[in-house]
């Protein structure tokens, strides 16, 4: 079976390209402009012609044995670059390592057509009613409803299901399998393969009678720039609407439920869920699997730890973990006392053999 090459390098740039487009620092070369990079690889696999990078101290040992051409480094590391690897002294290495790897695979950011075709697919089911921009791709097995709109520049992958009057912006990548209603998508946007987005929330009316459902007539507003990972869903609102603000970044597997709120820049791991109406200030982090109540205020930048189970108000800033959550450090003392109490325990005795 042969091997496939799935992203090509666009091109192969010189080390002046690249420190123009990061800023970073190189001192003491003048054959700059002479030298070509390759390729871009990890520190323990980079050749003699290959860009790497290194901002973990725990990769130290990879970064001194590297044959990289180049690394990426802060000025701290700089002077444990091997002698033959070109010290790119930077603040952010992982960020100039992103903007590099952006010009190698452009088709990585944003890949267009799932079938490197243009267009409208035959395959496609466009309704009459629907407005598509200048340069919208369509792949097989999509379908977009009654007065949908989908701005230029952006591709709709195979199978995605576009609802009645959803609007989608400009430049916009929406994945294999996705299914969008009910729901307002602004520029840049990327929703990755089977996502659900603006489906029901989950709302009832609760009574020994039984549970009666509540109708959910709200939207899902999902601002620019921001990134939805595959198998993620949103639910539209009750009566407001479901809010994801500009910049958001959110993993796989994750669950949002009717009329949250949440920020803009902030980044939610994977297997996370937000229960209805809970509010998430600016920049707020969420570690993977945590877990919201509903009707939660959580403040600008505040940092949940992964499987922090948070029942109450998160003040601005604050950093929480463990369930319910509460102050970091002071979750990891009751930690520390726990498992000292544990082992202070006496431990049982084996009971003898035959023994009642």
């Amino acid at each position: 079976m042969s091997d496939p090459v799935f992203f090509r390098a666009a091109s192969r740039p010189r080390l002046a390209d690249i420190l123009s487009w990061t800023g970073a620092r190189a001192s003491g070369i003048s054959d700059l402009e002479a030298r070509i990079v390759a390729h871009v690889a990890p520190l323990d696999e980079a050749g003699p012609s290959d860009l790497a990078f290194f901002d973990n101290p725990k990769y130290l040992d990879a970064l001194l044995a590297t044959r990289a051409m180049a690394c990426f480094v802060t000025e701290r590391f700089a002077a444990r670059v091997p002698k033959t690897t070109l010290a790119l002294v930077t603040p952010e290495p992982y960020r100039a390592f992103a903007i590099v790897l952006a010009h190698f695979f452009p088709q990585a950011v944003s890949p267009g057509s799932f079938f490197g075709s243009a267009g409208i697919s035959p395959g496609a089911s466009v309704h009459p009613e629907a407005r598509l921009e200048s340069d919208v791709i369509v792949d097989p097995g999509a379908i977009i409803g009654p007065g949908a709109e989908v701005g230029s520049g952006s591709s709709i992958g195979p199978n995605v299901v576009i609802g009645p009057q959803v609007r989608i912006g400009r430049n916009c990548l929406i994945g294999p399998g996705v299914k969008i209603a009910y729901a307002l998508i602004g520029n840049r946007v990327i929703i990755h393969a089977g996502a659900a987005i603006g489906q029901d929330g989950f709302g009832f009316a609760l009574g020994q009678r039984g549970h009666m459902k509540v109708p959910q007539v709200g939207r899902v507003i999902i601002q620019d720039d921001v990134e939805i990972g595959a198998n993620t869903t949103v639910d539209r609102g009750m009566l407001r609407d479901t809010v994801i603000g500009e910049g958001t970044k959110i993993d796989n597997l994750v669950q949002i439920a009717h009329n949250v709120q949440i920020g803009r820049h902030c980044l939610i791991v994977a297997q996370s869920g937000i229960s209805g109406s809970t509010e998430l200030g600016d920049f707020v982090k969420v570690g993977g699997q945590a877990g919201f109540a509903g009707h939660l205020s959580v403040g600008m930048g505040a940092q949940i730890a992964a499987q922090a189970g948070v029942i109450a108000d998160v003040p601005a800033k604050a950093r929480l973990g463990g369930t319910p959550a509460r102050p970091f450090r002071e979750w990891l003392r009751a930690h520390v006392v726990l498992d000292r109490l544990a082992n202070a325990l006496p431990r049982g005795r084996k009971r003898p053999r035959g023994g009642s």
